[in-house]
């Protein structure tokens, strides 16, 4: 199975959110949210949940496993 991939960095630049600002809105600290967009640390199923929420996505278009396949684009 592949390592875990995200799109958060990518879509937050796009929404012009500073890490803070992702964080506050999801109920998180602002160093979770640099180690997720690094991919050193899995968020729980909620939390995926809650950024997939701030983006107007879906969560497979945002976390998806590397070399499983094409992710998809929101």
């Amino acid at each position: 199975m592949g390592e875990l991939r995200n799109r958060v960095r990518e879509l937050r630049a796009r929404d012009r959110l500073s890490q803070n600002d992702l964080a506050q809105l999801i109920g998180a600290s602002r160093q979770t949210i640099a180690l997720i967009e690094r991919g050193d640390y899995a968020p729980s199923i909620v939390m995926c949940l809650k950024i997939a929420a701030v983006f107007r996505a879906q969560v497979e278009s945002i976390f998806y496993l590397e070399g499983e396949g094409e992710h998809h684009e929101p």
